[in-house]
């Protein structure tokens, strides 16, 4: 489902990819573009959990009118 969401909107995949790297620098997991199977799970989930928060976050403040 996703893929299709990306192929919709081209600039969306590029925009949360490069996201997801600028969290996971803010997070201190060291992410590297290719393969990153030395990761551990735990690792993976909270660069997809803190994304989440921060776009909540950051609606929030939208809808506020901040």
């Amino acid at each position: 489902m996703a893929s299709n969401s990306s192929k919709a909107v081209p600039e969306a995949k590029e925009a949360l990819n490069k996201f997801k790297y600028e969290v996971a620098g803010e997070i201190g997991v060291p992410l590297s573009h290719g393969y990153n199977g030395n990761l551990t799970s735990y690792q993976n989930g909270s660069i997809g959990g803190y994304m989440v928060k921060k776009m909540i976050e950051a609606q929030e403040k939208q809808m506020a009118g901040k």
